[in-house]
């Protein structure tokens, strides 16, 4: 599965699934923008682990929930590298609460940042691009399940489930794919904040393999999508689960 000569941007990849998913893709050959809001350094440290294994990376700042940053993130990617093949569409945040809970902040912060994000990089991708190109969404298993306190994030991760199948027709006549990811529970910083061991493990219990998954389970699940292998997939949501649901 060769991305040599290919060129990913990485939203969201300074941690998690995001930085494994630009590790995994550099290490198939494709030059990698990490792209972080607020961890630098983080996202430093994902460049130099991926320029010591021989790859090429630059790490660059934009907040997706402004079109203009997003602008940004697009050209100085040309600027760096010439070319976008790979979009990654992994920035997101999860805040768990009862709809009695919920404020309006809280539920404009996450249709900013995991739905309108997502919409205007796919928007700058179907204008900078290569023929050929591929995308990434990003949404979650409990879409398919009705758990107390989901309600705004699994409310932003149905709406980009929509968004990429009704934009499947618009990318293709360009020949460019565009696909959604549905993590399980994956043992990351942004799923395990908040949440006691017991409510852990009772996660864990809830798939085929009684554990947690992890990042690279994902981003396995990326390199796939963005290999030549997938080229007649898309405009599908695909559960990367480990049988939750």
């Amino acid at each position: 599965m060769s991305l040599n000569g290919k060129v990913a941007i990485v939203t969201g990849a300074s941690r998690g699934i995001g930085r494994q998913a630009a590790i995994q893709l550099a290490e198939s050959g494709a030059k990698v923008v990490v792209n972080y809001s607020a961890s630098q350094e983080k996202a430093d440290e994902v460049v130099k682990t991926i320029e010591q294994s021989g790859g090429e990376a630059a790490a660059i700042r934009a907040d997706v929930s402004k079109l203009s940053e997003l602008e940004i993130l697009f050209a100085k990617t040309l600027e760096r590298f010439g070319r976008v093949d790979i979009l990654v569409n992994n920035a997101g945040i999860m805040e768990n609460k009862a709809i009695a809970d919920v404020t309006e902040e809280m539920f404009d912060r996450h249709f900013a940042i995991n739905v309108k994000g997502t919409y205007f990089a796919c928007q700058q991708a179907m204008r900078h691009m290569e023929k050929g190109g591929t995308i990434i969404n990003f949404s979650t298993s409990v879409s398919g399940t009705m758990l107390p306190t989901y309600s705004v994030y699994g409310a932003t991760k149905g709406a980009v489930e929509q968004l990429t199948r009704q934009l499947a027709k618009e990318f293709g006549p360009r020949d460019i794919i565009i696909n959604c990811i549905a993590p399980g529970q994956v043992s990351t910083e942004l799923f395990l904040n908040g949440k006691s061991e017991e409510l852990v493990d009772s996660f864990r219990r809830m798939n085929g393999f009684g554990r947690l998954g992890e990042p690279v389970d994902i981003a396995n699940a990326i390199e796939l999508l963005v290999s030549d292998k997938a080229r007649w997939i898309t405009g599908q949501t695909i559960r990367v689960n480990g049988g939750f649901n």
